[in-house]
């Protein structure tokens, strides 16, 4: 009799099981991601990069229930010209739930033109918003030696990014850190290590938020 049902029900877990492999990849695909889209501030300049701020987000968000995949695209020198060259390639790519913008630093310490930064700003979160993501624009800041008019316009120019395109405006993410030379690696532009725990937390409220 035993024997009768095995030869009867063998085809039938041979289907069940045949189906749990195919669903098993749709569930691993259906994980949420986030891209971080940055410049050497997120790229862990000067360290390794499982010190960096990111890979602490990445072993945090893993622990999520659901968890969330970190993609980490940073790129040590980058502008928002050149993340605008690459997020098409990303996004089609990643296909991520949230898009983090860390991108400007580079472009204000070379005097580009506010306009211009603006509109690569706009481009980037409008595109990201686009492809269904959701945006989190990192504002940054520059010397005060790049006069009161530049400057004021380069720290505005993120806010009102954020606020045309449906974005989340992140505090500064060096707030509490910029300012404390201990915390900041010679060249007074580049955090330490000792600092990335505490830039992650300037910035995971805004993360979260965009994860819900």
């Amino acid at each position: 009799m035993q024997r009768f049902l095995y030869h009867f029900l063998r085809p039938a877990l041979a289907l069940g099981l045949l189906a749990l492999s195919l669903a098993l990849p749709a569930q691993a695909s259906a994980v949420s991601k986030l891209l971080v889209l940055g410049d050497s501030i997120s790229a862990a300049y000067g360290m390794s990069l499982e010190e960096g701020w990111v890979a602490m987000l990445e072993r945090q968000l893993a622990e999520r229930q659901p968890p969330v995949a970190v993609i980490n695209a940073s790129i040590s020198g980058e502008t928002t010209g050149g993340a605008l060259r690459r997020l098409p390639g990303l996004l089609a790519e990643h296909q991520p739930a949230v898009v983090l913008i860390e991108v400007g630093g580079n472009d204000g310490l070379r005097g580009f033109p506010i306009p211009s930064l603006r509109q690569n700003l706009t481009q980037l979160s409008s595109l990201a918003g686009d492809a269904g993501a959701r945006v989190v624009i990192v504002p940054m800041e520059i010397p005060p030696n790049y006069g009161t008019r530049y400057t004021a316009g380069f720290r505005d120019s993120f806010a009102e990014v954020a606020s045309a395109t449906g974005g989340i405006l992140a505090p500064f993410i060096l707030d509490g850190i910029a300012t404390v030379p201990e915390l900041m690696q010679e060249d007074g532009i580049h955090p330490r290590a000792e600092a990335q725990e505490a830039m992650l937390l300037n910035v995971l409220p805004s993360i979260e938020e965009a994860l819900q």
